[in-house]
């Protein structure tokens, strides 16, 4: 039995993450602000602290709670709004996490307390960069959120190998499942269910042929819990202590509307509206490396995770359905 501290666990992903560590019969302690997460997401087993990971009280939480592993998904996710404050940004996604990397060397527990990094494959490696990607691709971040995730590896590589901190990045591609959040602007697959849902036409911006490598969120809370049992080298660097976590395979944006609209047995139109600029054209990921070190392998195809996402949100929608297409 070892105590973990998930952070960020009301959230879309950490939630999950908490879920699994309780089914493998940890004791699950979790922290958020609940600024994007959800109180009514956090598994009933687990301890809840609602704290802002730069705070004195979520330093002193870690100091005090004897904690085996550390599993830390809060973030600001949002990279239209790392652009627009990249002060903001990295005063969360930054020192937020220097914060909390203190508060385990201050307690002593810097040997024995593994640290999982949630970190993005979707954006480090930048638009220079020809997928698919592997963890060794040169990084060139195009977001201030990017550099921040490549910030805090560089951090956690140095943790490792100056105070000898367990410390694992994994890089996620674009996640997707239950939770997601509608409205942002990340989750392309909750918010085109939420246009099925509601009968209005999907916005594609572009010409819908950007490519994402789509990975469920079951497969990613599996990743990060097996995460947390791998010990890197403590002279390993940034790159060899981190794993990217996708499928490999690059969907294009029309592609996965068509698929969505498939599996839900109704369509809508698809709007076409400008390219935004900035946005990467395409984005997989190799996951060789996980599948060799970490025993991961994703589990969900693209159409299961697609159905069981739509599943979810249409059990929570509205009573009033939309006409069939």
């Amino acid at each position: 039995m070892t105590r973990v501290l998930v952070t960020g666990g009301a959230g879309f992903i950490g939630s999950h993450v908490a879920e699994r560590f309780l089914a493998g019969g940890h004791t699950v302690t979790v922290i958020d602000d609940l600024s994007t997460g959800r109180r009514e997401n956090v598994p009933a087993s687990a301890e809840f602290h609602a704290l802002d990971i730069r705070s004195p009280e979520a330093a002193e939480l870690v100091r005090a709670g004897g904690f085996d592993a550390i599993a830390h998904l809060a973030a600001q996710i949002d990279v239209r709004k790392s652009v627009d404050d990249p002060v903001r940004d990295a005063q969360i996604n930054v020192l937020g996490t220097l914060n909390l990397l203190e508060a385990v060397r201050r307690a002593g527990r810097i040997a024995t307390t593994r640290v999982v990094f949630s970190s993005t494959g979707g954006a480090i490696y930048g638009d220079a960069a020809i997928p698919p990607n592997s963890e060794d691709t040169p990084k060139e971040p195009d977001s201030p959120y990017a550099i921040a995730k490549h910030s805090v590896e560089q951090y956690l590589s140095y943790y490792a190998r100056i105070h000898g901190l367990r410390a694992v990045s994994v890089r996620f591609s674009n996640v997707y499942g239950p939770r997601q959040d509608p409205h942002g602007e990340a989750g392309v697959v909750a918010i085109f269910c939420g246009r099925l849902l509601a009968g209005k036409p999907f916005t594609v911006f572009g010409d819908g042929n950007q490519t994402r490598d789509y990975v469920y969120v079951g497969d990613v809370a599996d990743a990060m819990v097996r995460a947390t049992a791998y010990d890197p080298p403590k002279s390993a660097g940034m790159n060899a202590r981190a794993f990217n976590i996708g499928t490999g395979v690059a969907t294009s944006v029309v592609d996965l509307a068509s698929a969505l609209m498939r599996v839900a047995g109704r369509t809508v139109p698809v709007d076409f509206a400008p390219a935004r600029p900035g946005e990467l054209q395409e984005s997989s990921l190799t996951i060789t490396k996980a599948a060799a070190e970490l025993g991961w392998r994703p589990s969900v195809s693209l159409a299961q995770g697609l159905a069981s996402t739509y599943a979810w949100f249409a059990e929570r929608a509205p009573t009033s359905s939309p006409s069939r297409g």
